[in-house]
């Protein structure tokens, strides 16, 4: 087991998330494009709050999934290093008379996550801010701490200048924080069952498919998609779900294996060999009965 897993299930371990796209979205109309294109609640959304959503297409697919962070003047989107352009380009073409401007922010600044059950004590040793509750964010400094996780463990994500991560790191191991690896990483996010879009959730997905609904208002009014999420809602169920589930034998199974799990027909997503378990644990697409 290498220090950055161990660090990640039992300490504290710090990870480059730079490279994940980071948009801002400013103008006075920005909340309400944001609202009409997310399946999220955005109006509502107050400074320092956040949340998970989705961009959907008129049918309903996930095109893209982000972060949202409400900030006094703009929203800061958060999403995975691949999907930062489309994600820019997707909500540009809904811009129509809108007064609404967007800035891809990734090069000019960085993303450290602090994951691990001990990320809270060294955020109060370093003098930091805890948020309280998940996707909430507070300012530090030059930084800004917000409550959100690319492993599924207790943590942060912290933004801050480009010219300050190296800085940052720093401070981060010299208060007890270890270096983990992207790999580190999977192997944990996998373990707790948390998908990621372009490996577990895809193009062609619903957003009841991935049973990620804490993506999903179904409070709030007409969005991109909404008519189709409406309908499988009241339909009371999707063909397939996608689920952590343990599998038998020692070798990892590749990505689109085809398998029967508790007698259903099923798609491996993701597969890893648990470090601590020595368990086969992926996610899959199980077909339901």
């Amino acid at each position: 087991m290498s220090l950055g897993y161990e660090a990640l299930r039992h300490g504290a371990a710090w990870l480059d998330l730079s490279a994940r796209g980071r948009v801002l979205v400013r103008g006075r109309d920005r909340a309400r494009l944001l609202h009409a294109i997310t399946s999220n609640e955005i109006k509502k959304m107050t400074p320092g709050t956040g949340c998970y959503a989705f961009l959907l297409n008129p049918q309903g697919r996930i095109q893209a999934d982000l972060s949202v962070f409400c900030f006094d003047d703009h929203f800061l989107l958060d999403t995975e290093p691949e999907l930062g352009e489309k994600v820019r380009l997707h909500i540009k073409r809904y811009i129509i008379a809108d007064q609404v401007e967007l800035e891809d922010v990734t090069a000019g600044t960085a993303a450290i996550g602090l994951e691990g059950p001990g990320a809270a004590a060294i955020l109060t040793a370093l003098g930091a801010p805890v948020p309280a509750s998940d996707y909430r964010h507070e300012p530090w400094d030059d930084a800004t701490v917000a409550a959100v996780t690319v492993t599924g463990q207790p943590g942060v994500r912290i933004f801050c200048p480009a010219e300050k991560s190296v800085a940052m790191a720093h401070q981060l191991e010299a208060a007890g924080a270890v270096a983990a690896s992207a790999e580190d990483a999977r192997l944990v996010r996998i373990e707790n069952g948390r998908p990621r879009y372009g490996e577990d959730i895809r193009e062609t997905s619903l957003p009841q498919e991935t049973q990620q609904m804490h993506g999903v208002s179904f409070n709030k009014g007409c969005y991109l998609g909404q008519e189709i999420v409406e309908r499988i809602r009241a339909q009371g169920r999707v063909n397939k779900k996608l689920t952590r589930v343990v599998l038998e034998g020692a070798e990892a199974p590749t990505a689109g294996t085809k398998m029967t799990v508790d007698g259903a027909e099923a798609e491996v997503t993701s597969a890893i060999v648990s470090p601590a378990s020595g368990e086969v644990i992926a996610l899959a697409y199980v077909r339901q009965r």
